[in-house]
């Protein structure tokens, strides 16, 4: 039985008028969501490669025109199912006729991996924010050689196989005659460069991990699952390139008595039935300390208050959420003998009927229903 694909563009959550740019974000945000090294949850690798495969097809431009025409069996008719190293060195073809200009200068700088963090704060420290230090290993650049590897007093050398480029050509046969294939050479890795004289504090890797100390701060109203940015604290970037990003994923504590929804803080409050026949002003508590709220005389159970701007702060400075109190009226247990017989007095006085002043009242309408009207 054959399983129906989803639309490439739902994939990546963008319109099917998107444009590279809208494109390339929404797979940037996905692959690191769902990259089996940062989510270890069961069925993100298949989530992974249905966005990398997702955004193969929207971010090239003649895969896209015939995946829009023809949809699914559009791009892998035409021979680009499996990208272009599943075709036999279809790639390679490319670089002898073109110079290969598609491929990546193994010795170019490039931006260094994206690292991640998680941390915990309770529910005030998200509400308030707080400024805070945490420490994780990182590999940074080795102070004893700098970088290239080898051992102080010593330089690499040029690789002798690729003569610095960090590629060899292949010659082979295939249905298209004698094509030049372009392959990383395995003698220097890619890198052009041998060290005889491998540094003896990192071992020729030019990088060493330490535990280090990284200084965030966390914006008041920051809720669970949201992130932090922190620049330039992943990994080294390679060959002289800019390092990557630390990215802090905040965890919120569950709070006793209060809940939040977005900036809304949520409660309940407890008061007795004389309280709620009566009426009274109760003192609530808030996060931002206590505050005097008054219940109106004949207050039913789930009724809700709101006290504005008693809630979260927006994480981005719109605003003050608001805090919502739902009333909750007790019912007395355990009652006295005196307290039982004032109550049966209540009771005589109400004609053993719950009573509701409203004219269309919830108790109205039970009464016409056991008429029948």
């Amino acid at each position: 039985m054959s399983v129906s694909k989803r639309d490439y563009y739902e994939v990546l959550g963008v319109s099917k008028g998107a444009s590279k740019d809208e494109i390339k974000k929404a797979y940037r945000k996905l692959a690191r969501k769902y990259h089996p090294d940062v989510n270890k949850e069961e069925g993100t690798d298949q989530k992974f490669k249905e966005v990398k495969e997702a955004y193969e097809v929207l971010s090239n431009d003649q895969k896209r025109q015939q995946y829009d025409q023809f949809g699914h069996a559009g791009p892998q008719s035409q021979g680009f199912g499996g990208g272009a190293q599943d075709f036999g060195g279809f790639g390679d073809i490319f670089d002898m006729f073109f110079g290969g200009g598609g491929r990546r200068d193994p010795n170019a700088p490039r931006q260094g991996n994206d690292l991640q963090y998680t941390m915990t704060l309770n529910f005030e420290e998200a509400i308030f924010g707080k400024e805070t230090d945490i420490h994780i290993p990182k590999e940074e650049t080795c102070s004893t050689c700098h970088g290239d590897g080898a051992k102080p007093g010593t330089t690499p050398k040029t690789c002798s196989h690729c003569n610095g480029s960090g590629q060899l050509n292949v010659e082979q046969n295939t249905p298209f005659g004698r094509v030049v294939n372009r392959r990383v050479c395995h003698h220097c890795q890619g890198t052009g460069k041998i060290i005889t004289d491998k540094c003896s504090t990192c071992g020729g890797d030019g990088k060493v991990t330490k535990r280090k100390k990284i200084h965030v701060s966390i914006p008041a109203g920051i809720d669970d699952g949201q992130q932090i940015r922190v620049s330039g604290q992943g990994e080294p970037g390679v060959n002289g390139g800019p390092a990557g990003d630390l990215y802090v994923v905040i965890q919120v504590r569950t709070h006793e008595f209060y809940q939040r929804d977005g900036d809304n803080i949520y409660c309940e409050m407890p008061i007795t039935f004389a309280q709620a026949a009566l009426g009274d002003e109760i003192e609530v508590p808030t996060l931002h300390g206590k505050v005097k709220l008054k219940i109106p005389a004949g207050t039913q159970t789930g009724k809700t208050f709101r006290l504005k701007g008693k809630g979260a702060p927006n994480v981005r400075g719109y605003g003050q959420g608001d805090q919502h109190i739902k009333i909750r009226v007790i019912t007395p247990q355990n009652l006295t003998e005196r307290q039982k017989e004032l109550l049966r007095e209540f009771n005589d006085i109400s004609g053993n009927q719950p009573t509701d002043e409203h004219e269309d009242s919830f108790f109205q309408r039970v009464k016409r229903a056991f008429k029948g009207e």
